[in-house]
């Protein structure tokens, strides 16, 4: 909780204790505490911002007021009201305490490279391709690309907030996963450490490029965890709102593009759809390229990007795509996978020839937690038992062909499929049991900087298998000798 949102609750609970404990003649210093309450209140909402939260913090004072007020005028009764008062307190000091707990507004941890920040974002059209969804079918292909970039000096004690468009995101959350809009609506209030428009660090004139794609229903922000971090040491991070797939994409001009829900499901559907991601970040890459050259354009970036070292990282089918450009793309060097079923063309037998890493949850790769799941999943979908044994089957053989070659594979404990993601920071109720979401995050960090630094960066040899020796529950494996 925030400082001004602790000093309303301390402040409440006080005065409530001080109402039952104070004398008669000593109400004057529970008047003069209430005045001072309203004053707390009325600051939190303007400095920190509202949030639904805090709603029983908000009426505390009023509800103060009543109880003294009641406490002042009864008298034969006064034992009975206050233990009727008593309960009732007892009761909402629980949820008014509880809610700020259970939906935060969360921080991110302080990135542990040299670097501050930047980020700016950008509206790109294909001209080459046609919208293929059935709300824009026949236009051109849109998207939303996001730069996060190194700065030396940050030009402002206010970062960005986590999500601007909390509205959209919110409501494109709510059509994929059916979790209320309104109870993310306190987001836009998180702040990122990212700032807008800093001057890109001269240290470096070709700083290494990280696409990095969401998943199926995501948005290009979804791992600020972890782009911050890669960034903080150097790397360029460009973020793709793969548009009717994503959560929410919201261009400059105020249009609000929401998840398009596709219905689709299975390796065959599935491995079709891929086709427009590969090409949504081949298109990125492109223009990357064109404004990177183009010394008439202006751009901040000009001239500074690495074409020769990108990689690439994905979370659920982003990370499937990611897989799919280190096959397809001969300038996408190394590629990181976070959790995802490996869509697309079908990984060879011998796995990759360029370096690979597949990060797993321990709860999907756990075939007693997939059977476990199996009636539900068969009576909501439709589908038979043995569809459901063949996709599982098909699954795994495709992540064994990955782990070969020069593949990495490792499983963090206690994790499941959104653990790759800052979703688990939006509240403890969705983090698993024995999970420690910060922990689960280091890990992330630390694999995902050792995993480029060496193979993108080539800055050592041994690099991972190093920094995985700090987590040998991770069981990491590698298939180069």
């Amino acid at each position: 909780m925030r400082i001004l949102e602790i000093l309303v609750i301390f402040f409440s609970i006080v005065l409530l204790l001080s109402m039952f404990l104070f004398k008669k003649e000593k109400r004057n210093a529970i008047i003069i505490g209430l005045a001072i309450l309203y004053l707390i209140v009325a600051l939190q909402i303007i400095i920190e911002g509202y949030r639904w939260q805090m709603l029983l913090g908000y009426f505390a004072p009023l509800i103060l007021t009543l109880t003294n007020l009641l406490f002042a005028i009864t008298k034969s009764k006064k034992k009975y009201w206050k233990w009727g008062i008593s309960s009732f307190s007892i009761v909402y000091i629980v949820v008014m305490v509880g809610l700020p707990l259970l939906f935060p507004i969360f921080s991110f941890e302080k990135p542990t490279g040299e670097y501050f920040i930047g980020t700016k974002s950008y509206h790109i059209i294909d001209k080459n391709r046609k919208e293929v969804s059935s709300s824009d079918k026949g236009k051109h292909r849109e998207l939303m690309i996001q730069i996060w970039y190194p700065s030396k000096e940050a030009n402002s004690l206010q970062s960005e907030p986590y999500i601007e468009e909390v509205k959209a995101i919110t409501a494109g959350i709510e059509r994929a996963l059916s979790f209320p809009a309104w109870t993310l609506s306190h987001l836009n209030l998180v702040k990122a450490h990212a700032q807008k428009n800093l001057v890109i660090s001269n240290d470096n004139n070709n700083f290494p490029i990280l696409i990095f794609s969401h998943g199926m229903t995501g948005f290009r922000k979804q791992n600020t965890f972890q782009i911050e971090e890669l960034v903080s040491h150097g790397y360029i991070v460009v973020g793709i709102d793969h548009v009717y797939d994503a959560a929410a994409t919201v261009f400059p001009n105020g249009k609000e593009v929401l998840l398009e829900p596709n219905n689709l499901s299975g390796f065959e559907s599935l491995d079709q759809h891929m086709k427009i991601w590969t090409e949504d970040v081949s298109f990125v890459i492109d223009t990357l390229e064109e404004w990177n050259s183009d010394k008439d354009m202006d751009f901040f970036l000009n001239g500074k990007l690495n074409m020769e070292k990108i990689g690439m990282f994905g979370h659920s089918y982003g990370g499937a795509a990611a897989a799919q450009m280190l096959l397809k793309d001969s300038r996408i060097k190394v590629a990181l996978n976070m959790d995802g079923v490996l869509y697309g063309e079908p990984i060879p037998t011998v796995g990759f020839s360029k370096p690979y890493m597949q990060m797993n949850a321990e709860n999907s790769i756990d075939k007693s937690i997939f059977d476990a799941s199996l009636d539900a999943a068969i009576s909501l979908s439709g589908r038979s038992r043995s569809s459901y044994e063949s996709f599982w089957k098909e699954s795994q053989e495709r992540r064994e062909n990955a782990s070969k070659g020069k593949g990495f594979t490792m499983v963090i404990p206690n994790t499941s499929h959104m653990s790759y993601t800052d979703f688990h920071l939006f509240s403890p109720l969705l983090c698993n049991k024995g999970e420690d979401i910060r922990k689960v995050h280091k890990i992330i960090n630390e694999l995902s900087l050792a995993f480029f630094d060496e193979f993108l960066l080539e800055k050592g040899s041994g690099l991972i298998l190093e920094k995985a020796n700090n987590y040998p529950e991770i069981g990491l494996l590698s298939s180069i000798e």
